[in-house]
């Protein structure tokens, strides 16, 4: 009975034991237990592809999933193992390890990583399994604690080189363009929308909207373009700059070593200059896409970087975003490098296209700080470019804010690849490139009809001023930033060079005065001076721009030049030296005969003061014709000159010899002028000489047809110099 009842105490024990290791198993079921990563949809992180610091901790768990089926398991073991690691790292571990998963069929394992930098694998299976189907691997990542440094030298190292590869494209493409590109801007009409197709076609060349409102800043400075011009060009340039976003969005970086060879063989050994501009173009291609390379490796290790992601995450807020584009492009001055970054973290695939468009507003808008500051110190007129071009854009990225969420649905609609699902570094660099586009060129089909209106709004904010330029030299039209575009700073150089003939106008219409009239008078410009401080005061001034024109041609002359802009630019130089010597002439030949005169006074026969002041006359029509030709750029004009020139020469000689022939009949008044009248006869002499000179090397250098179509008028050039 004893050993009955201890048997069945037996089965009792055996059988709680059973029940127990029963309810500690997960319920069996019908289906294969399954383990793997935790997913976005589970609302926790796997762990995978995470980055720290060598010898310390991961920010993030490992965390797997059991499942039966789609339902999960809980208090399953899981195994965590460490599996592969650096050569010689020292400390790696996976802790805790068996882990039995939660209700929800997880179990996570925090990972500390090893001393030594590089990738560490880690396994988990199922502790009751050992096929492969129920094991998942971990890849984790140790940085040496210099990486920050090393990310920032990418990413500068990299924009750097993305930079100089556009300077260089954009050079190259100049290069190529030659004076056609100055051809494109003189081809200018009233007609907007032409104007705005030109802003686009330069801007695709020159690769930079910033450079061209600089040109149009500087232009409408020099009086070479109406403001109302330039509000077209401002739209079409805003088009043109999207040119460069697309490329960028076609990820060719993986050509970018080819495209540097192609370039480099070209430049190096094509045989025409030409060759050798388009192997520059191919070849600043290429640094721009290894630069792009360079920053897309550098950024890579942001991609798992949590407060990175939730910065950029943040600029989903329309305004945040724009905001942080305005202030990156206004830095970097450029939103065609600002717009490849942002490509750039899209092919990453930490950027959304509701992170994206923002950016590329506030772009827009941070573009226009370079115009801004390119009109500081310039005209009126030419402030009013640059606050049109801040107004354009803002007034684009006004529009558009509320809309940011509609936009990038439509933008999605109408982009290759953009189905739901895609991943997001394949479709969203195209869909911002597209979005770049569609905004610019639906901002510029709103405000095309509405220049008129703008361009009364901005005269409005900002009316013509009133100021005395004093007596001081300056030069108006020159501009320093424009040196690197040759064609361009040519056309400032012949403006300046204008400013000092309307000088020499005023200079050599006012010394006659002195010698015919009885009392040296007012000068008309400046009545706080006489006629003879008016005539020094004009020497002095076409010294000081002889001397900054000459310095502004040499510059252009160390820049890449074709034969044309050469030719064009030594002739100059000879100009310029020749308007000089016509300055010297009258100051240092009749300034002293004028004091010479006043001593003996007496006056010149009536017949001697007829035959100087005609003379006067002819040399005067020879300086307007001059005028003539820098205003219109007619070859008549300077071939007038040429042909007039030989025909007063001779009617000098004849002059001179009647004044001869009155010497020699002892009349008083023409023996006792003899010597001034002589002298004031040769120094109108050498002025005409000196202007046919000048003639003949405006007729060899300059082409009309590519500046008789640009030049606007001056209003008052001589107080402007």
């Amino acid at each position: 009975m004893k050993s009955m009842q201890n048997f069945i105490n037996l089965i009792l024990i055996l059988g709680f034991f059973v029940s127990n290791q029963l309810l500690a198993q997960p319920a069996a079921t019908n289906q294969l237990v399954t383990i793997r990563k935790a997913v976005a949809t589970d609302q926790r992180r796997s762990g995978d592809n995470q980055y720290n610091l060598t010898g310390s901790a991961l920010s993030d768990p490992v965390v797997v999933r059991v499942l039966s089926g789609s339902e999960p398991v809980a208090g399953y073991p899981v195994h965590f193992t460490l599996i592969a690691t650096p050569k010689k790292a020292k400390g790696a571990s996976v802790e805790p390890t068996p882990v039995l998963t939660d209700k929800e069929g997880f179990a996570q394992s925090t990972v500390r990583l090893g001393s030594k930098p590089g990738e560490y694998l880690i396994a988990a299976r199922l502790a009751t399994d050992q096929v492969d189907k129920n094991q998942v691997f971990f890849t984790v990542h140790a940085r040496k604690p210099s990486w920050v440094f090393f990310l920032v030298m990418g990413l500068v190292g990299g924009l750097g080189l993305f930079l100089f590869g556009m300077n260089m494209m954009s050079d190259g493409m100049k290069k190529s363009a030659g004076n056609k590109m100055r051809t494109i801007l003189e081809r200018l009409t009233t007609n907007r929308f032409i104007a705005m197709l030109v802003g686009a076609l330069v801007t695709m060349t020159i690769q930079s909207s910033s450079a061209t409102t600089v040109m149009l800043v500087s232009f409408v400075h020099a009086g070479l373009m109406s403001f109302v011009q330039a509000l077209g060009v401002i739209l079409g340039s805003n088009i043109g700059t999207t040119v460069t976003a697309q490329i960028i969005a076609f990820k060719i970086t993986d050509y970018a070593l080819l495209m540097i060879a192609i370039g480099i063989a070209l430049y190096l050994f094509g045989r025409r200059d030409s060759h050798k501009y388009y192997g520059e173009v191919i070849l600043g291609f290429g640094l721009l896409f290894l630069g792009m390379s360079l920053m897309s490796k550098a950024m890579y290790p942001l991609r798992d970087y949590q407060p990175f992601i939730d910065v950029l995450k943040s600029l989903e807020n329309p305004l945040l975003g724009i905001l942080a584009g305005a202030i990156f492009t206004a830095l970097v001055q450029s939103s065609s490098a600002f717009t490849g970054i942002v490509i750039v973290l899209a092919i990453e695939g930490v950027l959304t296209l509701e992170a994206g468009i923002p950016l590329i507003l506030g772009a827009n808008v941070g573009t226009c700080i370079t115009a801004g500051l390119a009109s500081i110190t310039a005209s009126q007129e030419a402030r009013r470019v640059a606050l049109a071009h801040v107004l354009f854009n803002l007034a684009g990225v006004l529009i558009f804010l509320p809309f940011v969420g509609p936009f990038a649905d439509f933008v999605r609609s109408i982009s290759p690849g953009g189905a739901a699902g895609a991943d997001l570094g394949t479709v969203v660099p195209r869909q911002i490139a597209n979005a770049h586009t569609i905004f610019n060129v639906a901002a510029a089909v709103i405000f095309l009809p509405l220049v008129g209106l703008f361009a009364k709004l901005i005269i409005r904010l900002m009316p013509e001023k009133i100021t005395d330029r004093g007596l001081q030299p300056t030069t108006l039209y020159l501009d320093e930033r424009l040196i690197s575009t040759p064609a361009m700073a040519i056309d400032l150089a012949i403006a300046e060079i204008a400013s000092i003939l309307r000088l020499l106008d005023r200079m050599v219409s006012a010394i006659i005065q002195p010698f015919i009239e009885p009392k040296v008078g007012e000068d008309v410009s400046h009545p706080q001076l006489n006629v003879i401080e008016g005539i020094q005061m004009r020497e002095d001034k076409i010294d000081y721009l002889d001397e900054q024109v000459s310095k502004y041609l040499l510059a252009i002359s160390r820049q890449h030049l074709d034969d044309e802009q050469t030719k064009e630019v030594y002739g100059l130089l000879s100009v310029v030296n020749d308007m000089e010597s016509i300055g010297d002439v009258v100051n240092r030949s009749l300034m002293p005969m004028i004091n010479l005169k006043l001593a003996a006074n007496t006056d010149f026969s009536a017949e001697g003061r007829k035959e100087l002041v005609s003379y006067h006359k002819k040399v005067m029509k020879q300086i307007y014709r001059l005028e003539s030709f820098f205003d219109r750029f007619k070859l008549k004009d300077v071939e007038k000159i040429i042909k007039k020139r030989g025909k007063y020469l001779d009617l000098q000689y004849k002059l001179l010899q009647e004044h001869l022939q009155r010497v020699g009949t002892e009349q008083v008044e023409s023996v006792s002028t003899h010597q001034v009248h002589v002298k004031l006869m040769d120094t109108l002499k050498r002025i005409n000489s000196y202007i046919g000179d000048i003639a003949k090397t405006l007729a060899d250098v300059i082409m009309p047809e590519t500046h008789s179509a640009f030049w606007v008028k001056q209003e008052d050039g001589e107080e402007a110099a």
